[in-house]
C-alpha cells in the first residue's frame, strides 16, 4: 500500500556513461524517440502496483468472508508486505550484479503468479500464498522501477521521471478503489485479481526488452554470496548481509504474527518471544547504527517513518472492514475513503513543499504537525466506524483529514532525513526508510489481524477489536508527536561557536 518507495540501489559510478551519440537534449522528453516505450512501461509497472494495492485493500474484508480468514485477517496484508522486503533485497542485489532485466522478468512473473493462485484459490491458506508471491514480485517490480532511471536515462531527465513514477499513484489513487469495490459487488472479487494479468503482460512487453541492453557482465571476481564493499573494506561473509538479515527479519516477524494468533498461551508466548528474538538482531543489522535506538537525525527520522506508516497505513487496512462489518456499506462506497487519503496525502505534501520553502527550519515541527494531524483522521474514523449513531460517510471525510497529515509529515520527514544522510550513506539510509515503511505496515496490519482474532477466541464482537486497532494507531501518532524533536541532533557547542559573526 505504500506509495512512495525511496530504494536506492545504484551508485553514480555504476552508471554507464551516455555516448555523445545517444545524449539527449535538455530539453528532450521522458516520451521522446529513445525513451517512449521504456518510460510507458516503468510508469504502467508503477501504476499497476499502486491499482493492485488499492484494490485489493478495498475487496479484501469480501475475500476474508468468503474464505473463511476473517480470524487471520491482517495476514491478508502482512503476507506482501513481508514478501516485499524480501523481492526488494533480492532484486536489488540481482539488478547490480548483472543488470535490471532478470530482476525485472522475474519480478513480473512471480507478481502474475501470485496474482492468478490469489484470484483463483478456494482457501484463506492458499490466497495468502497468491498474496506472498504477489509481494516477492512487487518489491522486485517496484526496486527495478527506480534503478532503471539511474541506468537509461540522462541526468536532466532523471528529476522527470521520478516525478512521473510518483503521479502514477494518482489515477490509482482516484479510481482503483471504486472500480475494484464496483468489480467485486458485480462480479466475483476474483475480477479484481484477473485484471491485473493483461497489465502485467502489457508493462513487461514494454518494459523488458529496453532493459536488456543495460545488463551488465558478472563481476567474475566476486565471492558467491559474500556483499560487495568499497576498496579496502574486507566483504561482510553471507550470512551477515542484507539478504541474509532480510530473510530473518520477515521469518521472526512472521512467526510473532502467526503465533498472537493463538489461543493457546503455552504455545503463543514461547512462540512470540523466539520471534522476536529472531527478528530484533535483524533489523539490527539492516537497519543504520542508531535506528533501533532513534537516535538523533538519521535514525529518528527512519523510525518516525516507521510510525507514520504505521499509523497511516495501518489504520487505513481496517476502514473498508470497520464500513463494512459494523455499518453495511459496500466496497465501493468503503473504497471512497481510501481514495480520499490518496488525493489529500497529495495536497499535504504540497502544501509542506511550500512552507519547506519558506523556512526549511520548521521541518521538526512539520512532522509534528503532522502526527497531530494524522491522530485526528484517525479519532474521525473511528468515530464513525464504531459509533453507529455516527453516519458512514464521516469516515470518509475523517479519513482526508488523515491524508493531509501523512502528506505532510512524510514530506517532511523524508526531506529532513535525506538531507542529513552523507553522499555516502544515501544508499543505505533510502533502503531503511523504505524497509521502515514495508515494516511497519506489515506489522500494524498483523497487529491488527491478532485483535481481531483474539476477540474471536474469547467472543466478543469486531468492533471492541477495531477499538483495539485504532487505540494503537493512535499512540503510535502521539509517540510521534514526542519523537518529532529528535528528527535532528541538538546543537552542540561547536556548533553554536561556528555561527557566531567573527569577533563575538
Amino acid at each position: 500500500m505504500s506509495q512512495h518507495v525511496d530504494e536506492a540501489t545504484e551508485g553514480p559510478g555504476d552508471r554507464p556513461a551516455p555516448s555523445a551519440a545517444t545524449e539527449p537534449k535538455p530539453t528532450e522528453s521522458v516520451f521522446a524517440g529513445p525513451y517512449r516505450t521504456l518510460t510507458l512501461g516503468v510508469v504502467l509497472s508503477v501504476g499497476m502496483v499502486a491499482f493492485e494495492s488499492l484494490g485489493v485493500a478495498t475487496v479484501l474484508p469480501d475475500i476474508a468472508r468468503k474464505l473463511d480468514g476473517l480470524g487471520a485477517y491482517g495476514w491478508g496484508l502482512s503476507a506482501l508486505m513481508l514478501a516485499n522486503i524480501i523481492g526488494t533485497v533480492l532484486a536489488g542485489r540481482s539488478a547490480d550484479r548483472v543488470g535490471p532485466w532478470r530482476a525485472a522478468m522475474t519480478g513480473m512473473a512471480v507478481f502474475a503468479l501470485g496474482c492468478a493462485v490469489a484470484g483463483a484459490a478456494t482457501s484463506w491458506p492458499l490466497f495468502l500464498l497468491g498474496r506472498f508471491a504477489q509481494g516477492l514480485g512487487v518489491g522486485a517490480v517496484m526496486a527495478v522501477a527506480y534503478t532503471v532511471i539511474g541506468l537509461a536515462y540522462p541526468q536532466d531527465l532523471r528529476a522527470r521521471m521520478f516525478a512521473l513514477l510518483s503521479s502514477a499513484w494518482t489515477i490509482p489513487s482516484l479510481i482503483g478503489p471504486v472500480l475494484a469495490g464496483t468489480l467485486a459487488d458485480a462480479t466475483t472479487w476474483r475480477a479484481v485479481f484477473l485484471l491485473m494479468l493483461p497489465l502485467i503482460a502489457i508493462a513487461a512487453v514494454l518494459t523488458l526488452p529496453g532493459l536488456r541492453k543495460l545488463n551488465r557482465p558478472r563481476n567474475a571476481g566476486a565471492v558467491p554470496g559474500a556483499v560487495p564493499a568499497p576498496a579496502g573494506v574486507p566483504a561482510l561473509p553471507w550470512w551477515k548481509g542484507p539478504l541474509t538479515g532480510a530473510v530473518l527479519l520477515t521469518a521472526g516477524t512472521g512467526l510473532l504474527l502467526q503465533a498472537l494468533l493463538l489461543k493457546n498461551f503455552a504455545l503463543l508466548v514461547p512462540l512470540a518471544l523466539l520471534g522476536v528474538a529472531i527478528a530484533v538482531p535483524a533489523l539490527r543489522q539492516v537497519t543504520p547504527k542508531g535506528t533501533l535506538g532513534a537516535r538523533p537525525g538519521p535514525g529518528a527520522g527512519i523510525v518516525i517513518r516507521g510510525l507514520l506508516c504505521g499509523v497511516y497505513f495501518g489504520s487505513e487496512a481496517f476502514l473498508p472492514l470497520g464500513l463494512q462489518e459494523l455499518h453495511g456499506v459496500s466496497a465501493a462506497q468503503a473504497g471512497l475513503g481510501l481514495s480520499a487519503g490518496a488525493i489529500t496525502w497529495v495536497v499535504g505534501s504540497a502544501l509542506q513543499a511550500k512552507r519547506d520553502g519558506r523556512n526549511q527550519g520548521s521541518r521538526t515541527g512539520s512532522v509534528a504537525l503532522g502526527f497531530v494531524v494524522l491522530l485526528a483522521g484517525v479519532a474521525v474514523i473511528a468515530l464513525a466506524i464504531l459509533v453507529e449513531a455516527v453516519p458512514s460517510w464521516i469516515a470518509v471525510v475523517g479519513w482526508g483529514i488523515g491524508g493531509i497529515g501523512m502528506g505532510i509529515g512524510f514530506n517532511a520527514a523524508t526531506t529532513d532525513t535525506m538531507e542529513q544522510a552523507p553522499a555516502e550513506r544515501q544508499g543505505e539510509v533510502s533502503g531503511a526508510l523504505q524497509l521502515a515503511q514495508t515494516l511497519a505496515t506489515g506489522l500494524i496490519a498483523g497487529l491488527g489481524g491478532a485483535a481481531i482474532a483474539i476477540a474471536q477466541h474469547y467472543d466478543a464482537d469486531i468492533r471492541t477489536a477495531l477499538f483495539g486497532i485504532f487505540a494503537l494507531t493512535g499512540a503510535l501518532a502521539l509517540s510521534g508527536v514526542l519523537l518529532a524533536r529528535r528528527l535532528r541532533p541538538a546543537p552542540t557547542a561547536a556548533d553554536a561557536v561556528g555561527s557566531r559573526p567573527h569577533g563575538i
